[in-house]
């Protein structure tokens, strides 16, 4: 199992000291965040590409249905170019929260996922190159005569984690199916209507039914990671089990959520020694 952390509540040059610091001390991955009007996750993800030599970059998450696809599309081909292929893309719905909803409103669930369908479409479209051509409900794309971009590293495109809920009750999984056709996947759990606390058994099942899904599309024998999210200091996540039984059970990346911590300068002292302690592999 890789390990990776988010960085949260920090300045841009202070995620870039702490992607350094992250490589120095054995971590495999750095992830930063989308929020509306804070800051911009893929410029500071730019300048960590080029600041460090092996730590994987990524976002989680990124609101894909906010984008206009083929502008995610450049952002994503050029962090991959900087970084030489050491980007991973984190998307989901969005959550709409008060800074969102200050500048558009929420279309609601159903064009948010129907947007989040298009857009992926375009998005791996169009980092496999050109010619591509797209006609859907909310975005559409001909295929680019003159200033292509050139392609990323990672072919045919960087590997796209999906979150994807598990519906308790329903047997229908549209968002583990959806999640599933896609790299990796950010399990979640939603009963009665509200997100709820991950277990080992809703986790095994999530496992089982994107495995199910990936063997009916064709996709068994392809890499496939599944992504605990965690926090070893008990604060934003309490897990039951230690990362070797998540692993067990099918994880493939441990990802250290530490939102707990306040928004105050004293919190990125506690971020670098939380990340200089390095991974908990052990």
């Amino acid at each position: 199992m890789k390990f990776a952390y988010v960085v949260p509540f920090t300045t841009e040059l202070e995620f870039v000291e702490l992607a350094q610091l992250g490589e120095e001390h054995g971590w495999d991955a750095v992830f930063s965040w989308e929020a509306v009007y804070r800051h911009d996750a893929w410029a500071t993800l730019a300048a960590a590409a080029v600041s460090t030599e092996r730590i994987r970059l990524g976002t989680l998450l990124t609101p894909l249905p906010r984008y206009r696809p083929w502008d995610l599309a450049a952002r994503v081909g050029s962090v991959d170019r900087l970084s030489d292929g050491r980007v991973l893309l984190g998307v989901g719905l969005g959550a709409p929260n008060a800074n969102w909803l200050s500048f558009e409103p929420d279309e609601g669930r159903k064009i948010r996922a129907q947007k989040l369908d298009e857009g992926l479409d375009i998005l791996t479209g169009l980092l496999a190159g050109q010619p591509f051509s797209y006609d859907g409900t909310h975005f559409s794309a001909r295929p680019v005569t003159e200033l292509a971009p050139p392609p990323p590293v990672q072919r045919p495109h960087p590997p796209i984690w999906v979150v994807g809920a598990l519906v308790a009750g329903r047997e229908r999984q549209p968002s583990l199916a959806r999640a599933a056709r896609y790299d990796g996947i950010f399990p979640a759990v939603v009963r009665a209507g509200e997100p709820a606390d991950i277990t080992p058994e809703s986790f095994a099942e999530i496992v089982r039914r994107v495995r199910d899904f990936r063997a009916t599309d064709g996709l068994a024998d392809r890499p496939y990671d599944v992504v605990i999210e965690a926090d070893s200091y008990r604060g934003f996540v309490d897990l039951e089990g230690d990362p070797a039984a998540w692993e067990a059970a099918g994880a493939t990346w441990w990802i250290e959520s530490w939102w707990d911590l306040p928004d105050t300068p004293k919190t990125v002292d506690e971020l670098r020694r939380r990340v200089a302690a390095g991974p908990p592999r052990n």
